[in-house]
């Protein structure tokens, strides 16, 4: 006999979009404003890592907040204006590859989370964290969240300013270094990236020294033109 075919979802094809329920039960406790915080670009073998603290309007939250990865580049665009426009507070910060190899990653990461959240206008009194670190030194009571970017709304928000204005900043790195398509690849090992720098060598202060292939490969840093200092 056939076996009957279920309509339910499968757990596997269900996908958790993030709500606003940690900031609500915050709200209840006492702890408003909320905060939400996450960085873009631990991975990448050139650029800064940027974080992005975002304190979200309960009144008038935009429609379609998820992880950014989750997301096309059109989406988190428009998203990034959504959120400028009708968020309490917004604020970013960065650090630079060098300040990047002067630490490690995680160090890098949660300073710049820290300092995004000592930018807001408005001074949080919880800031959520995405991920299983808390930034030491937040000025007020911090909270991490592992995939917080899928379970908060006020962290996703976080999550899309901090990538769309990485990826801004790296398509301008591309109109200085032409060679290296980061524009394409926003610092990423490709292929491509990877071959250019084999053929020209890595970008001294905007590729990580301290990352493969370079603290490996003892390939020599070139020294580039123009300091970049606005990634900092």
């Amino acid at each position: 006999m056939a076996r009957a075919r279920s309509d339910s979802p499968l757990l596997f094809e269900m996908v958790e979009k993030p709500d606003f329920s940690v900031e609500t039960k915050a709200m209840a406790d006492g702890l408003w404003p909320v905060a939400g915080m996450d960085e873009a670009g631990r991975g990448p073998l050139a650029g800064p890592v940027v974080a992005a603290a975002v304190v979200l309007d309960p009144a008038n939250i935009p429609e379609g907040l998820d992880d950014s990865k989750r997301l096309t580049h059109l989406q988190r665009e428009a998203l990034f204006l959504k959120i400028l426009g009708s968020a309490l507070s917004v604020s970013m910060a960065s650090i630079s590859a060098e300040g990047i190899d002067n630490s490690n990653i995680l160090k890098a990461s949660l300073e710049a989370m820290r300092r995004a959240a000592a930018g807001l206008s408005l001074q949080p009194k919880l800031a959520l964290a995405d991920g299983r670190d808390v930034p030491p030194g937040l000025p007020c009571e911090g909270r991490a969240l592992i995939k917080g970017d899928q379970r908060s709304q006020s962290i996703a928000a976080a999550s899309i300013v901090a990538k769309v204005m990485r990826d801004r900043m790296m398509c301008g790195c591309g109109g200085h270094h032409e060679h290296y398509g980061f524009e394409v690849h926003m610092g990423y090992a490709t292929v491509r990236h990877r071959t250019a720098i084999e053929a020209h060598g890595p970008v001294a202060r905007l590729h990580r020294a301290s990352f493969a292939p370079f603290r490996l490969g003892g390939v020599e840093v070139l020294e580039e033109e123009e300091s970049f200092a606005g990634l900092e």
